[in-house]
């Protein structure tokens, strides 16, 4: 396996950038929970990370609502079909653990749908943020619930003003 990374701003923050044999692999913010040891981000190189790079930026200046990158996943089957169901919730919308439960065949599963979504190496491309609790709320995000919601009102999910990107950074 040959693994490179490299660091870019955002306007969340600094996110690290996993490949894998090319593939885009991860994507940590700082502090996040279930990031992985620095030593397994494999050699700093910024080369494979050209495509991500211009598909975050033209996310970030609303130009891009869904990823279209060769991503490289490491996960258990039923993690692999949450990430997959995450990946078709509409930009701009939220589902809950329970309703992915439910699409997923489970739906007494929303407890495992929510530790699948905190384990996603690839947040904001993978949109983990956009899962909430059953009331409507917020909860727990690998990110930061604050992340979680400036995601959420930048993609206009919240039903609140859309902060301007540059307010973000």
């Amino acid at each position: 396996m040959n693994r490179r990374h490299t660091v870019v701003d955002s306007p969340y923050g600094p996110l690290t950038l996993v490949a894998t044999d090319g593939a885009l692999s991860g994507l940590y913010m700082t502090d996040q929970r279930h990031r992985p040891p620095e030593e397994t981000f494999g050699d700093p190189d910024p080369r494979p990370f050209g495509e991500v790079v211009r598909q975050l930026d033209a996310y970030y200046a609303r130009e891009l609502t869904e990823f279209d990158l060769p991503l490289h996943l490491s996960g258990t089957p039923f993690q692999r079909g949450v990430w997959e169901q995450l990946r078709r919730i509409p930009y701009g919308e939220t589902r809950s653990y329970g309703e992915l439960a439910a699409v997923l065949g489970r739906p007494g599963a929303s407890r495992a749908v929510g530790l699948a979504n905190g384990r996603n190496p690839v947040g904001i491309i993978i949109p983990c943020h956009r899962v909430i609790g059953a009331s409507g709320g917020l909860t727990g995000y690998g990110g930061g619930l604050d992340r979680k919601q400036r995601l959420l009102a930048f993609e206009g999910a919240l039903g609140a003003a859309v902060p301007a990107v540059n307010a973000l950074f």
